[in-house]
């Protein structure tokens, strides 16, 4: 039965990681509000050729059919994920000898529901940026969970066994918890339209320091009703994410290297290769945050930006395992 899980788990994980690519994709492609009801579009489970003209959904958006098909594509995966997650809750709760997984497929199922209401929110808010950041950081959440389920199951079979180096611990949380930090901002950029408010790299706007308005580029909440498609920012409000953003990026690329190094030298060969791991992961991807500004945001890297962001946080979850005893799940 361990192993009807751990094949479940493998698929969930696999599901979430096309799940927040596909989520990027729809966003950065400008699809986010292609379906302006939920969970339908435009009162249908497929996206319909045309739209009756007494559809209510028409006087809020008009139908955009390519537009539309990404967002339900989307939310077919993510439905996918929660059937899964389902199934392994059911398995976890009905068979005795998965007794010690109740309590983690539960919290999973939990937050896989939160996680579908941030997606009605999403939609049903007009991509308010701090619902945004949030289904990014819940989607990113439940990914490292299956990961760190997959990581465990495999290990009691004896596959990638954690290492046991407790002295990493410490540095293993820290920079899980500085990456986390770091991606909140780039979803808070995203959801902002801010990637472009420094055109140049690596000065922004032909200065070091531009002019910036940081009080109000990080207001949460600015009440409901506010469509923000398109961002509804002034300049120096973005300018100050976007830096916020690039100085985030230079303390995390610095503890991430610190913290891979150590991993590298640590004298233990899974710990060794997860550190290349993580410096190969980590300078792919500062090198296509520098490619975004470059080339202006071409979709293909921004969507590998957060693609290799969510390998990077799988990464660290892979020390952190080695940084666990078997005993201590």
């Amino acid at each position: 039965m361990n192993n009807i899980l751990l094949n479940v788990a493998r698929v969930a994980m696999v599901s979430a990681l096309i799940v927040i690519v596909l989520g990027a994709y729809t966003r950065l492609s400008d699809a986010g509000l292609g379906c302006p009801d939920w969970p339908g579009c435009y009162g249908s489970l497929i996206v319909p050729k045309q739209v009756d003209a007494t559809n209510e959904n028409l006087a809020v958006r008009p139908l955009e059919q390519a537009k539309a098909w990404k967002e339900m594509v989307h939310r077919y995966v993510a439905s996918t994920l929660g059937f899964l997650i389902v199934i392994m809750a059911l398995l976890a709760w009905t068979k005795s000898s998965l007794a010690n997984m109740r309590s983690f497929s539960s919290i999973l199922l939990v937050l896989v529901i939160f996680q579908g209401m941030l997606g009605m929110w999403t939609v049903t808010l007009l991509l308010k940026p701090v619902i945004v950041m949030l289904h990014l950081l819940g989607g990113l959440t439940i990914l490292s969970l299956l990961y760190w389920t997959v990581l465990r199951q495999q290990a009691q079979q004896g596959v990638f066994v954690s290492a046991g180096n407790k002295k990493l611990l410490p540095l293993a949380v820290t920079a899980i918890i500085v990456l986390i930090l770091q991606i909140s901002l780039g979803g808070w950029t995203s959801s902002n339209y801010a990637a472009l408010a420094c055109p140049d790299f690596p000065t922004c706007q032909g200065v070091w320091w531009p002019n910036m308005d940081f009080n109000e580029g990080f207001i949460l909440w600015r009440g409901l009703g506010i469509d923000y498609e398109g961002g509804v920012l002034a300049g120096s409000a973005r300018t100050a994410i976007h830096m916020a953003h690039r100085l985030g990026a230079i303390i995390t690329l610095i503890l991430l290297l610190f913290v891979a190094i150590r991993a590298f030298t640590s004298g233990m060969k899974s710990l060794k290769l997860t550190g290349i791991v993580v410096m190969v992961l980590l300078l792919i991807q500062v090198s296509l945050g520098i490619a975004n500004i470059k080339f202006h945001l071409p979709l293909p890297v921004a969507v590998a930006h957060n693609g290799v962001a969510a390998l990077l946080l799988l990464s660290l979850v892979t020390l952190l395992h080695h940084c666990v005893p078997e005993n201590k799940q």
